[in-house]
């Protein structure tokens, strides 16, 4: 490969921006039970806050339940706490050390918020993948200007940043097709 930019190390920073984004709307609640949905909840426990899956098993015994296993009892107050103050519209049932968290239907108007919110995700996704174009474009004129490679060769490469700009935002742009259909299917 001629000198100019290292398509590797792009390659991987809009991957890197694709799977962050995907890990964003994993976290959206839909109607089914997902062990990510508690993912943004930290416990205070042993003097420091703590996700939940590092003081407890989580798991999805039906399509419309979370159980939290806490594996040490004295925790099973803050578990409880921190997932009510998480304001995700959970209530943990408990029962000894296990906690039943039910999901409750989801109505219109919060269904239009879930949506709001993926598209929020969508967009920083979108600058993030921008920000990769723009770095590389500029490693190109650097390196066009400092005679490293020709004209038609800076050209040639530029184009073909701006297609990986484009494919990887095509794939935020889908992946957010089918997560608002997944939020709005009743």
């Amino acid at each position: 490969m001629p000198d100019g930019i290292d398509f590797k190390d792009l390659h991987r920073r809009f991957d890197g921006a694709i799977s962050a984004f995907k890990h964003d709307i994993a976290s959206l609640r839909t109607g089914r039970a997902s062990a990510n949905l508690l993912d943004p909840i930290h416990v205070d426990a042993y003097g420091s806050s703590m996700p939940v899956n590092q003081v407890a098993t989580v798991s999805v015994p039906e399509p419309r339940m979370i159980s939290v296993s806490v594996w040490d009892q004295s925790l099973v107050g803050a578990v409880d706490r921190a997932i009510r103050e998480a304001n995700l519209g959970f209530n943990p049932i408990v029962e000894g050390a296990t906690l039943r968290i039910p999901l409750p239907e989801l109505n219109e108007e919060r269904r239009k918020e879930l949506v709001k919110i993926a598209h929020q995700y969508a967009e920083q996704a979108r600058v993030a993948a921008r920000h990769v174009r723009r770095d590389g474009m500029e490693h190109l004129k650097k390196a066009e200007k400092d005679g490293e490679i020709s004209q038609d060769e800076a050209r040639v490469q530029s184009d073909r940043v701006q297609k990986m700009t484009d494919e990887t935002i095509a794939t935020i742009d889908k992946l957010l097709s089918e997560k608002e259909a997944e939020i709005m299917q009743v």
